[in-house]
């Protein structure tokens, strides 16, 4: 779907008001956010102070929430990250219409020098459209768990060539997914956690004791929770409980109905508690765009009834999810929308050492927020301060 043009503006000193506020210990039924410059300046429960009424604009009947945080997105709009850099303009435009104010581009295993070149591509773009850094997915992956990722890619893991990778993102790689079983891995894992970078279990066979070691390693992230990973089985948990069950990792969950079951998504929250899950999209291309054929990589993809599988229907091959669907979702399993906001931009935003930035409507930190109608569809976007989706002219 077409991306409205952000409008060239800052907000002036202004109040939002008449709206219900998503905070990160509560929801306020109906309060009010002053924006001063790229910050939020205030905010309170009521209407406004007197004072501030001139700098009014009311959204009864809205719902502000934090700009959304997606660790692991691949593309969106009919474009993907790793494509260019009008693309990955165009990816990141497209999810920040969804609410998304910050997000993390994923890069697909394929050759060295294709992964090289996309993420020193990605690298030179100017920050203020929304992507903070680089997720390399691969290509120190499990052949038997590779799901969409090409197998023909898969490496050994490596650390020259990792030290290569990082140097072309210069320094924008944020995340590295890797297969702890494979050997030489826990090294990269030791490389990783050195340069202050996240090591991410995924795309692996490894059983409940090896994944264990790479936490103790210090991974801190699982890739798509339960996805690319062996089943849980009563005499064999693998990867899955062994992050779930880890106080020092965050989970990411990929709700879109198809990727996990409900009960499954119920479940992995309410284990890993209000701080370690966090919603991610896992998005490709096709993410808001018609059922029909389209690339992963180097992989043929076929989009069915709004699911991503590969051409020969072996793999869901990311998705086509969006950060507000996802949060829809979750809110709709009985765990509120404060707990899917805080999964959806709170936790991410602390593992990605943001939380001082984004994350939470706070006075203080940027003023990212995602205005949603009471069927919680984003209507409008700010981030920074600026209105970078308001199709509507509610920010007008």
């Amino acid at each position: 779907m077409p991306v409205p043009p952000a409008p060239p503006y800052p907000l002036p000193a202004t109040v939002l008001s008449g709206a219900r506020l998503v905070l990160p210990d509560r929801v306020v039924p109906r309060g009010w956010v002053r924006i001063a410059g790229d910050r939020i300046a205030a905010m309170g429960e009521g209407d406004p102070p007197r004072e501030l009424a001139a700098a009014h604009r009311p959204l009864d009947g809205a719902t502000l929430l934090p700009g959304f945080v997606d660790l692991h997105c691949h593309g969106g709009g009919g474009a993907a990250f790793a494509d260019g850099p009008e693309a990955a303009r165009a990816a990141a435009a497209f999810h920040r219409a969804h609410g998304t104010t910050t997000l993390i581009a994923s890069l697909v295993t394929g050759p060295a020098e294709t992964m090289a070149a996309a993420a020193a591509m990605l690298a030179a773009l100017p920050a203020d459209i929304g992507i903070a850094g680089v997720h390399l997915e691969g290509p120190f992956l499990s052949r038997a768990r590779c799901g969409a990722q090409d197998p023909r890619y898969l490496r050994a893991p490596d650390r020259g060539l990792l030290a290569d990778l990082l140097t072309a993102g210069a320094g924008a790689v944020r995340a590295v997914t890797l297969a702890p079983e494979l050997g030489g891995a826990f090294d990269l894992i030791a490389d990783l956690r050195g340069a202050g970078l996240i090591a991410a279990v995924g795309h692996t066979d490894a059983d409940f004791d090896t994944a264990r070691g790479a936490i103790d390693a210090g991974a801190r992230l699982a890739t798509h929770l339960f996805n690319g990973m062996a089943p849980v089985a009563h005499r064999a948990p693998g990867a899955a409980l062994a992050a779930l069950l880890d106080d020092r990792v965050v989970v990411e969950l990929i709700n879109d109905g198809a990727h996990l079951h409900p009960a499954v998504v119920q479940t992995a929250l309410r284990t890993a508690g209000p701080d370690r899950a966090a919603l991610v999209t896992d998005a490709m291309a096709a993410a808001g765009m018609p059922d029909g054929g389209y690339r992963l990589g180097t992989q043929d993809v076929v989009v069915r009834a709004g699911s991503a599988w590969l051409a020969d229907g072996s793999s869901l091959a990311g998705s086509t999810l969006t950060m507000d669907a996802a949060v829809r979702r979750t809110a709709a399993l009985g765990v509120g929308l404060r707990a899917a906001a805080h999964a959806a931009a709170t936790v991410p935003a602390r593992l990605l050492g943001m939380a001082d930035s984004t994350g939470a409507l706070r006075p203080g930190l940027r003023a990212d927020i995602a205005v949603a109608g009471p069927d919680l569809r984003v209507r409008a976007v700010i981030a920074g301060g600026r209105p970078v989706h308001d199709p509507e002219g509610l920010l007008a």
